[in-house]
């Protein structure tokens, strides 16, 4: 069965909804009970992609509020609390119980409360009178955001940030590592799952990797833990391989501008927890959500926009077909769109028509949805050059660097200031060596588009100390070459001759083919430093991979830490379908960030290391 993330943390929520009670085969409870549901900015974020208003009415669910907003009281009622488990809450929970808010309180924490905030509520609770009030303490262990079947996030804000900052201590480093273990068990908890783990040596990968065991290791020897349903008959070879990266490994992903529609949307439109504002056709903003329940984001998300522009003219046309088709047999006028005015003719065709136009007006909404959408992406591509963005920095990719006059036109050419910092950054990434004169060129014609070069500055310096950057080590031809004769024992002159192919704008990411070499579980001179951990198994002392790893794996969760993006979780899906048989991956990320959001991080870090030229905007 495959990890379905995205249907598992549903499910918990529609237990939770219903006071923990056994749902049934419709997916609600036995017996229907009306309630509140309080929760928090974290917890609604949640539950924003997974449960929508109709949904929380099917689970008896008749008012919701959030947490630190004045409520009124409402009796005989019981209240549904889903928070994280943080000081602010406890005290908030415990004013509401002692001013008898609520009937009864059903308290779910997004994750297991610290033992000092249990103690804090029972105190408090004791103190005033109100301990009989609270009905159920619940660890939920839900505390991340799934978007999509495949995706998820932790939402954890500016990991990239605080984990390389020059002036982070080590215990800011183990408290940011020590959240992201617990965001990482808590998707792994509702998988009901424990991996094999694999990660590179060094960093905070290994950092988070050596954490996550430990933690699995102490929690499989507890009682009643929350894996023995789903480890004790699983044989070894069908759980799955996490596979953790630290965002270090494969920097270009974080910055390119990319030309598939899902990214583009994301990058360009500022797709959030799966909902998008745009201006719409007559005026106003129009909200869109884009979700698994949209059959064409879920067909078309992959391709490239020009190939969306098609997609949308053959459904338009295909409609127009069906709506005719249905004017016909009705009697209706040629070619007039259809309304329901015109219905004459036998019972059959007056009751195919009324039965098939539900279907049609859901189709026509999702083709208005996606060309208004498709529009303003066009106005924004045609007024920034998005397109020659795209193309370029790929190009820069497989031939390991670019024109000094092509870079300089890039840079005086159109486009926003974050456009030309990403496409200089891009620049810095792909070249092998640095050019003094055309590095200071570039710098010069970022400062005259008034562009803060902080970012610029700070890859600079990374790039001059030789930290490995694996995104401007794999663009090599050489490296390329490496790769497909280790992974695929082409001959050179094969390989090299399809290098321009292999780094196409399908060209794949160092990341994807890191990971098929992982889930091929086969000794492979790439991967064979890779730290390898089994939380089952008993403890060995370095780490490495041992002859307990069995591959390959049928399923794989890819974990990026320091903030993650759709083009990755869309090279890794393509990855998925191109197996055969057919593999599944899940994508997550400590953050979802578009290019514009990363270069931000990478300008924050070069301002606390005192570069750039501070004084101007880099926001527009």
């Amino acid at each position: 069965m495959s990890l379905n993330l995205r249907q598992k943390q549903t499910e918990c929520i529609a237990r939770m909804l219903n006071l923990n009670q056994p749902i049934n085969a419709t997916g609600t409870a036995n017996e229907e009970v009306y309630k509140i549901l309080i929760y928090d900015k974290f917890c609604q974020n949640i539950l924003s992609p997974l449960i929508h208003v109709k949904d929380l009415r099917k689970h008896g669910v008749t008012l919701y509020f959030l947490i630190d907003k004045d409520r009124k009281p409402v009796h005989d009622v019981p209240a549904v609390y889903f928070v994280q488990p943080n000081q602010s809450n406890i005290q908030r929970i415990i004013a509401d119980a002692s001013r008898s808010l609520y009937d009864s309180f059903h308290l779910n924490f997004s994750t297991s409360i610290p033992r000092p905030l249990l103690e804090d509520l029972a105190s408090g609770t004791l103190n005033s009178d109100s301990t009989h009030r609270i009905s159920k303490v619940h660890d939920q262990y839900l505390e991340f955001v799934t978007l999509e079947d495949n995706l998820f996030s932790l939402s954890q804000k500016s990991t990239y940030v605080q984990l390389n900052d020059p002036s982070a201590g080590d215990l800011e480093i183990e408290e940011i590592i020590e959240k992201v273990v617990s965001g990482l068990f808590c998707v792994l908890a509702t998988l009901a799952v424990v991996p094999i783990i694999r990660c590179p040596r060094g960093g905070p990968a290994e950092m988070v990797a050596s954490a996550l065991d430990q933690r699995l290791r102490d929690h499989i020897l507890a009682k009643n833990n929350l894996f023995t349903e789903g480890g004790n008959f699983v044989s070894s070879f069908q759980r799955p391989v996490l596979c953790i990266f630290d965002r270090n490994f494969e920097l270009s992903a974080a910055i390119q501008h990319d030309f598939r529609y899902r990214p583009l949307v994301h990058d360009v439109l500022g797709l959030k927890l799966n909902r998008l504002s745009v201006q719409g056709e007559k005026g106003g903003m129009r909200s869109y959500e884009l979700d698994s329940s949209d059959s064409f984001w879920v067909a078309n998300g992959s391709l490239e926009f020009p190939e969306v522009a098609v997609e949308i003219e053959t459904q338009l046309n295909k409609y127009k077909k069906d709506v005719d088709e249905v004017n016909k047999r009705t009697g209706g006028t040629n070619g007039a769109e259809f309304d329901g005015t015109d219905l004459i003719g036998n019972t059959k065709h007056l009751m195919n028509a009324v039965n098939s136009l539900p279907e049609l007006t859901e189709r026509k909404q999702v083709i208005d949805k996606h060309t208004n959408i498709a529009t303003v992406l066009l106005g924004e591509i045609k007024e920034r050059s998005l397109d020659s963005y795209a193309k370029k920095e790929n190009d820069m990719m497989v031939r390991g660097g670019v024109e000094r006059n092509e870079l300089l036109v890039v840079l005086r050419g159109k486009g926003t200031k974050i456009d030309k910092l990403r496409f200089a950054i891009m620049y810095l990434i792909s070249s092998e060596g640095i050019n003094q004169s055309e590095v200071e060129a570039v710098e010069l014609a970022l400062r005259e588009s008034e562009v803060d070069t902080a970012a610029f500055q700070y890859m600079k310096k990374i790039k001059s100390l030789n930290v490995s950057l694996a995104s401007a080590n794999s663009a090599s031809r050489s490296n390329i070459v490496d790769w497909a004769e280790k992974l695929y024992g082409q001959s050179i002159s094969a390989v090299t001759a399809g290098v321009k192919n292999l780094l196409s704008n399908d060209r794949q990411l160092a990341l994807t083919r890191t990971v098929e070499a992982l889930a091929e579980g086969r000794p492979n001179p790439e991967i064979d430093s890779y730290l390898a951990f089994d939380p089952r198994a008993p403890k060995s002392g370095s780490g490495a991979g041992g002859s307990h790893l069995k591959g390959p794996f049928k399923e794989a969760i890819v974990f990026m830490i320091g903030g993650g993006n759709y083009v990755e979780y869309g090279s890794l899906q393509e990855l998925a379908q191109r197996q055969q048989p057919v593999k599944h991956v899940t994508y997550g990320t400590t953050e979802i960030l578009t290019g514009e959001d990363f270069v931000e991080q990478l300008t924050m870090l070069g301002q606390k290391m005192g570069l750039g030229n501070t004084g101007s905007s880099s926001t527009q």
